[in-house]
């Protein structure tokens, strides 16, 4: 399993409320946000602030992370500790301080080879939900395409909460089994 595929694994079972795969995640990426936090910053004690905020939220919205939609697990999180920094930084700054940083702080977006590769992933992710039986894979979608929760996801389908657990679970399953192939 390569370093994407585990940070996403990390990621789904976090999702599901797994502390142990929490802790997994934080020690495999905390030193990469940490960085992303102290570029931005400049400063090591607001960092450490930041990075905690950072995995507050990542722990939090986990469930909202779309695998292959576009953007890797590692660049997801990037993006939370970047705008977290980011937003650290304008609380602390008048309005002149941020208009002259802007030009630093700009988005590059991703590369054209990014944005190919992430077409292909799309398409193959796209086959594998199809494969998915119907109440499943549109639970997959309503949670990590649509941002529903499990509350809501169970009363969509008036089933119960952890049957839309047991759902998710297996469906993630079975689509790293496919993606895989």
């Amino acid at each position: 399993m390569d370093q994407t595929d585990e940070i996403e694994s990390l990621l789904s079972r976090t999702a599901l409320g797994d502390r142990q795969a929490f802790s997994q995640l934080y020690d495999r990426t905390s030193g990469k946000l940490f960085g992303v936090a102290m570029r931005v910053l400049r400063d090591k004690s607001t960092a450490e602030d930041v990075l905690q905020e950072s995995y507050i939220k990542i722990w939090r919205y986990a469930e909202r992370f779309a695998a292959g939609g576009g953007v890797s697990p590692m660049g997801w999180m990037v993006t939370i500790a970047r705008n977290t920094a980011i937003d650290r930084l304008r609380a602390g700054r008048d309005a002149d301080d941020i208009d002259e940083m802007s030009d630093r702080l700009a988005d590059r977006g991703p590369t054209p080879e990014q944005v190919a590769e992430a077409a292909g992933e799309a398409g193959r992710i796209s086959t594998c939900l199809s494969q998915l039986d119907d109440p499943r894979d549109k639970a997959v979608r309503g949670a990590y395409l649509e941002g529903l929760s499990y509350a809501e996801l169970a009363e969509k389908f008036s089933v119960p909460l952890n049957t839309v657990r047991t759902w998710l679970r297996r469906s993630l399953i079975s689509l790293r089994e496919c993606m895989d192939q």
